[in-house]
């Protein structure tokens, strides 16, 4: 099977423009503080106007529609004020075969137990998403049971959790395939609603021995540098985690052959949705925020899928798991966030929408060195 051929059939994913770069940098340079005083904001700014200009460039060839002028063009485009609508956080929850195993602390049971806690307002996800204005939406991916049809988590079920990766292959490509079809209709029907912005968390117990399988393979890692100890494993399930995905990798080495191929064998249903979540904003040209070692462990997919894709991304946070640093810096991804956080469900990425609103509004509402009558030190 061709490496990208269940993607490609899919998604278009397409750069986004470079063209109003200059007129972009030139509004951030002007407003009313040092150049670069606002850091990383201002990259953000820079993104997020890439982002929105590529998508709303059919208004703006109007507005340039009589001339050829590149400076009336991006003056059009710098007129387009930013922002955030109906911001989203889509947490994926499934299970994993590999977990009955012992490689966590805790029983598959307890990611139903956590979905029902998420159904009630009671988790940390919940918390965040209600303090800084994230729409929350959970998914069930492939959780062992199924649950109530009114509960209010969207079904997108692959099944009842993977197989055990280590044993046989974690599922099949079909069930890939399915996953991507879900991500893409689950996306399309927020960005017909105006949604503009998709944050993605997880919850699965054992997601992150799957999550380090894919790093591993697709980065040809030692499985030692991509595992960590998750939740709070000991020394010996440390091991024994270790140990099992050595042996998945090692199992399934001839058939490792595309990336798909590796979410077939290694992979989790959360991961594959997730992946396919990427691809599908990326597609519609929405951002997208990451939020820890799982999601990261998604974008590396996508972005192996699509690279194009890597422009619609926004790094949350950088975890407590080494595989998650060490994946960042492979990906040459700057967080915005370093907490210390390992907790998962997309809380990182919930913290980060206020720095994301800040860039957004500095870009908007800050005066311009005219406009405010200051001089420009610069």
């Amino acid at each position: 099977m061709n490496q990208q051929s269940i993607a490609q059939s899919l998604f278009t994913v397409t750069a986004t423009t470079r063209q109003y770069d200059e007129a972009i940098e030139h509004k951030i340079n002007q407003k009313t503080k040092p150049l670069g005083a606002l850091g990383q904001l201002e990259s953000l700014a820079l993104q997020i106007a890439r982002v929105q200009y590529s998508r709303e460039s059919e208004w703006v060839n109007a507005q340039s529609e009589r001339t050829e002028s590149t400076v009336t063009e991006s003056k059009a485009a710098t007129c387009l004020p930013l922002y955030i609508n109906k911001p989203t956080m889509l947490v994926f929850a499934a299970d994993h075969g590999i977990a009955a195993h012992g490689v966590s602390i805790a029983p598959s049971e307890v990611t139903t137990q956590m979905v029902h806690n998420f159904i009630h307002g009671g988790a940390a996800i919940n918390v965040f998403c209600r303090q800084v204005g994230f729409a929350l939406e959970v998914i069930d991916c492939g959780i062992l049971q199924p649950l109530a049809s009114d509960c209010g988590v969207v079904n997108q079920r692959l099944g009842a959790g993977t197989q055990a990766m280590h044993l046989q292959p974690a599922m099949s490509l079909a069930q890939v395939r399915q996953g991507f079809e879900f991500a893409k209709q689950l996306v399309k029907r927020h960005v017909d609603n105006g949604c503009s912005m998709i944050a993605l968390g997880e919850m699965g117990i054992g997601n992150t021995s799957a999550a380090a399988a894919v790093m591993a393979a697709v980065l040809n890692l030692d499985v030692e540098l991509c595992v960590g100890r998750g939740t709070g494993i000991d020394d010996a399930t440390l091991n024994k985690k270790v140990t099992l995905i050595n042996q998945a990798i090692d199992l399934h080495r001839n058939e490792l052959t595309s990336i798909e191929s590796i979410l077939a064998h290694l992979g989790g249903f959360e991961i594959v949705q997730m992946t396919g979540a990427i691809l599908a904003a990326a597609e519609q040209k929405i951002l997208v925020v990451i939020d820890g070692f799982i999601a990261t462990a998604a974008a590396l997919v996508a972005l192996k899928l699509a690279p194009q894709s890597n422009d619609y991304l926004v790094f949350a946070h950088q975890s407590h798991e080494q595989g998650h640093q060490l994946m960042l810096q492979t990906l040459q991804a700057t967080p915005l966030l370093s907490l210390g956080l390992r907790l998962g469900e997309g809380t990182g990425a919930a913290l980060a929408l206020p720095l994301i609103q800040g860039a957004v509004n500095f870009y908007n509402q800050m005066a311009s060195f005219d406009d405010a009558g200051v001089n420009n030190v610069v």
